[in-house]
């Protein structure tokens, strides 16, 4: 019978045989890695060259976890450490003393500026967060970024906060984001003539980690433009919802249309930038365009707790007794966009520095490649 005939027959023992293969007897410098797509496997691996990786399969039961996975982290335990992408790690693993106190667990997602094209198009990312407590979202407890934001003197790091202010000049003049796959439109024609009070909610993907791990309250999109236009009942609500949405990569699960009535449905695609001109007010959950349009000086309201929450800079529904400190828009761009990720340079594959990423994405959206 082949691998792949195998593989259909009997996964269970394809991957029982696979990691059999793979682990046992082996004590050499090992990566479990737990919900890792394929198609990002060998860039993962690349930044972490001396290592072996073990894949662990996406829907492995407790059974498998615990006979084929947990005795050879314990085993291997001098050098093996856990990479999760996300909040995936199994309970059986979270449940498991030994191993969350004594394997290194690393959290990683991908960072906020993250390439030209979606994540859902499978396009690597030019930027992660890796973090040794939680992922960046998680506002259950404190996170390596949680912990810069309440910590790190800023007053002190004078060349730091250089960077960082120009780093926002240029994120402003440029119009560079997370994704930056849409093409530019005339915003007077997608948003009509301005007559009062222009609000923008920013649609998420309702069923995302962001939201479940950094809101309280099971909001969705269709929630927020209601308390928007409940709490604004003379202006005028623009309701973006979120690209891969639009794209139809990902679930919606509240219908844009139940809340045609109250406010304006983007139907195309534009870019965050764009949405943000002759914006006077934004409502997100936890979406990360909340702080960029904290970076353009507009005035943002959270109903979830993301990672800018709670430093005076927002309009907080969810309070997060942890943030004790107010910081400036300027600190929180420092920590999250200069101390806290690592960059990959899309062309040359080598570690680099949030500048040089920005000078790329720069080059190839101006079609100077």
């Amino acid at each position: 019978m082949s691998k792949m005939s195998k593989l259909f027959v009997n996964p269970i023992q394809f991957w029982r045989d696979f990691f059999g293969k793979k682990v046992i007897g082996y004590y050499g410098k090992t990566i479990f890695a737990f919900h890792i797509n394929d198609w990002k496997r060998k860039f993962v691996e690349s930044i972490f060259p001396e290592y072996d990786f073990v894949y662990i399969p996406f829907k492995a039961t407790d059974k498998w976890l615990h006979d084929n996975c947990i005795a050879k982290i314990v085993d291997n335990v001098a050098q093996s450490r856990i990479l999760v992408w996300g909040m995936w790690l199994p309970k059986i693993i979270q449940q498991n003393d030994f191993i969350m106190s004594n394997i290194p667990i690393t959290w990683v997602e991908d960072g906020f500026i993250r390439s030209i094209g979606l994540g859902s198009g499978h396009v690597l990312p030019a930027s992660l967060n890796f973090d040794s407590r939680t992922c960046y979202f998680d506002a259950r407890k404190e996170s390596d970024l949680e912990h810069i934001l309440n910590t790190y003197d800023f007053d002190a790091d004078v060349a730091l906060m250089q960077r960082a202010v120009s780093l926002k000049q240029r994120l402003l003049s440029t119009g560079i984001s997370k994704y930056n796959h849409s093409k530019k439109v005339d915003i007077a024609n997608v948003y009509g003539p301005k007559r009062q009070t222009r609000i923008l909610v920013v649609g998420q993907v309702e069923d995302d980690a962001s939201i479940a791990y950094g809101c309280l309250s099971a909001y969705n999109n269709n929630d927020i433009v209601r308390i928007a236009a409940y709490e604004n009942p003379d202006a005028q609500i623009i309701y973006k919802p979120h690209p891969d949405v639009l794209h139809q990569k990902r679930e919606k699960l509240s219908d844009p249309r139940d809340v045609a009535d109250i406010c304006q449905v983007l139907n195309i695609d534009i870019p965050l930038s764009q949405s943000f001109e002759t914006i006077d007010h934004v409502y997100t959950i936890s979406s990360q365009a909340g702080f960029e349009a904290l970076l353009r000086g507009i005035s943002v309201t959270t109903l979830g707790c993301p990672f800018y929450s709670g430093w005076g800079c927002t309009d907080d529904r969810q309070k997060n007794d942890r943030r004790i400190r107010k910081l400036t828009v300027e600190q929180i761009l420092a920590a999250a966009y200069i101390l806290y990720p690592k960059y990959y340079h899309p062309l040359y594959k080598n570690e680099t520095d949030v500048e040089s990423v920005l000078q790329y994405f720069e080059t190839v959206l101006n079609g100077d490649k």
